[in-house]
């Protein structure tokens, strides 16, 4: 096997907040980001048309319009995750690939300017079926033979 680059890109941002929204909509939070509002439970999703930038605000879980932010993670806090998919959506925010911001307070929200590009995220998963497209193994045969179904990917 031939050596490859490590690409920086895979690894967590341990330190530094960092806000990435997922291929199918879902926003994740790293432990400093979700620092950044109190640890929130459940938060609003908030937009702004002129700048293009996106904002969490913290709410109350009886706010009509909260959203629960999940543990991302079954190894303890860390990662806090929340679906936002229908407002990645109605936005028109481009999911099609998953992509890494800086993100900035504002007015006590975690807000991510999305004229900014984003690093975008490959993981390892992605790396397994894309060399298995490029084998003479189809990609149907090789998820199978990792036990990958539709139903899981």
């Amino acid at each position: 096997m031939p050596f490859e680059v490590f690409d920086k890109r895979m690894t967590p941002l341990a330190k530094a907040p960092s806000v990435t929204i997922q291929k199918r909509g879902v926003i994740s939070l790293n432990k400093a980001a979700h620092d950044l509002i109190n640890n929130a439970e459940t938060v609003e999703l908030l937009y702004d048309h002129d700048r293009q930038v996106m904002a969490l605000r913290v709410a109350d879980d009886s706010a009509p319009h909260a959203y629960a932010v999940r543990n991302g993670s079954k190894r303890g806090p860390g990662q806090a995750v929340v679906s936002a998919t229908a407002f990645t959506a109605h936005y028109d925010i481009d999911t099609t690939a998953t992509r890494r911001w800086k993100p900035f307070v504002e007015d006590g929200m975690l807000c991510v300017d999305l004229t900014q590009e984003g690093t975008v995220i490959t993981g390892n998963r992605a790396k397994a079926i894309d060399a298995a497209a490029s084998t003479d193994i189809s990609t149907a045969d090789q998820a199978a033979d990792i036990g990958l179904t539709a139903e899981t990917e």
